[in-house]
């Protein structure tokens, strides 16, 4: 597979999932069907511009903020005052006024577990495919808020 097609997988994996070393973005790839090796991870993580972020002890990979995003982080980081979730569905409350500039943040995302958000004055509602990645999405959500 080519490198470009990697590269894509690799932006995919980890907006998608929260990776902490290279050996388990590794393995993520070795089971899409890549061949390779944690020294050509680490020659993409550089190619690729990949940042390690902090939150809740941990430390993960990221894609460099995107200018665009910035403004949309920092509003989410200083509107959401609590993720909560019933099933499949997230409720994000934010301050009074906010939930709409919030959740461009998540649309920006473009998760594919997320299939969208409807966002009222302080409450966003995400609708994931699947029960099973819900608190996979609230992690990665998180990390916005304390990035």
């Amino acid at each position: 597979m080519s490198k470009i097609k990697r590269h894509k997988s690799i932006l995919t994996l980890i907006n998608e999932n929260i990776i902490e070393t290279q050996q388990e973005l590794t393995d993520l790839l070795i089971k899409l069907g890549y061949k390779v090796t944690q020294a050509t991870i680490s020659r993409d993580i550089k190619e690729l511009g990949l940042v390690k972020e902090s939150y809740d002890g941990k430390t993960y990979y990221m894609q460099p903020l995107d200018p665009r995003l910035e403004k949309l982080v920092s509003i989410f980081k200083q509107s959401v005052t609590s993720i909560d979730y019933a099933n499949n569905i997230i409720v994000i409350k934010t301050i009074e006024g906010s939930a709409n500039s919030s959740a461009a943040l998540i649309d920006y995302l473009d998760n594919s577990q997320i299939l969208g958000t409807v966002a009222g004055d302080d409450t966003i509602i995400v609708v994931i495919k699947t029960e099973a990645e819900v608190v996979k999405v609230i992690d990665l959500l998180k990390k916005y808020m304390h990035s």
